[in-house]
């Protein structure tokens, strides 16, 4: 297991490269080109700069999240072939600079969807939270609007202002596109990128849909075990792998997460470890790492991925905003150091007790 954090880059980020390093046991990051556009290739100056920005202060990347997929291709328009070359072209520059994990998502129009990005809980701290009520009678193309005021002045992965003014077309390109279709175009895409991940030992690491169910009607497909099980049959390849967000999929409360694990050995990697608190199945709010704090048994979740073996990347996902850090919503350093923190504290207890 590499522990590790999530950066977006010294002009994006309030947290430093210098703060993760002092957080004990993360040796790495996860990064991206976070000024990119969908659909582009990378260059290799880029990728490079960045690479040495990262090892200049005493760490490696040990992944990328994310190298996000065109719209064309989700929708699989004759122009996808253009964005998948592109795409083939990143892969390749990123496999040049000895970068071999990719996470990235296939999720329409929203990259992920809350109702809230500061609830304030019991103890003071504020939280991403999401409740289905709120959805129901959201328009979705208000829905940048009510939660725009939250951001704290940062620019939100997949709720790009740019990306929000264009929600109305989004919905008309992907109207006829159900799951079927959405598993289709998944299928192409990862035998178009396949040999190139063979060629440079590049991992591909799906995070799943989040919520873990269908939103303003659009097709969510990587939502549990069997759609992900699906989909690891259909290409079937070693470099076909997930992302095992416990907080995305444990939105549903019918995934079990520790079985979902150890059906996955060999083909998670990458993993986001995170809690949340139900207060119904539909309204959900993110706790702090601590197994007490919220709904899931933390240490069962650790003890799934020592006992598959899993030896890839790691980090805490989103935090809590505590002790009046203002950054962008769940990535502030604090609580997240906190969770790093408490996840290598599990587990080194996992190791210990099961070596004896």
């Amino acid at each position: 297991m590499q522990m590790t954090l999530r950066w977006y880059g010294s002009k994006h980020d309030t947290v430093t490269l210098e703060q993760i390093r002092q957080i004990p046991g993360v040796k790495s990051v996860i990064t991206t080109l976070y000024d990119s556009v969908p659909g582009e290739a990378w260059s290799l100056e880029d990728i490079r700069a960045m690479k040495q920005e990262v090892e200049a202060a005493g760490l490696t990347i040990a992944g990328i999240e994310s190298v996000n997929i065109h719209d064309a291709i989700k929708i699989g328009s004759p122009d996808r072939e253009q964005y998948i070359e592109n795409y083939i072209t990143t892969l390749e520059r990123l496999g040049q600079e000895g970068i071999h994990m990719v996470c990235y998502n296939f999720m329409p129009v929203f990259d992920w969807t809350r109702t809230e990005l500061a609830r304030k809980r019991p103890d003071g701290s504020t939280v991403l939270a999401y409740n289905q009520a709120t959805v129901d009678a959201l328009d979705p193309e208000k829905m940048f609007d009510s939660i725009a005021g939250d951001m704290n002045g940062t620019v939100m992965p997949g709720w790009e202002p740019e990306r929000m003014a264009r929600v109305k077309e989004l919905f008309a390109l992907y109207k006829d596109v159900d799951d079927e279709k959405l598993f289709e175009n998944l299928k192409y895409f990862l035998e178009r990128i396949m040999p190139t991940c063979d060629k440079y030992d590049i991992n591909m690491a799906i995070h799943p849909d989040d919520p873990a169910w269908s939103v303003f009607g659009l097709p969510r497909i990587i939502i549990n075990k069997d759609n992900i099980l699906r989909m690891m049959k259909m290409v079937d390849n070693p470099h076909n792998g997930v992302t095992f967000c416990s907080g995305s999929y444990g939105t549903n409360l019918e995934n079990n997460l520790p079985d979902m694990i150890r059906s996955l050995k060999g083909r998670i990697h990458f993993a986001h470890v995170r809690n949340l608190k139900f207060n119904t199945p539909t309204d959900f709010e993110e706790a702090a790492h601590l197994s007490s704090d919220g709904s899931f048994d933390m240490y069962e979740i650790m003890k799934a991925l020592y006992d598959i073996g899993f030896e890839g990347p790691i980090r805490p996902d989103h935090g809590r905003m505590i002790w009046g850090e203002v950054a962008m919503p769940g990535y502030g350093l604090y609580d997240r150091a906190l969770g790093a923190a408490y996840l290598n504290g599990l587990w080194e207890a996992i190791v210990k007790s099961s070596s004896k």
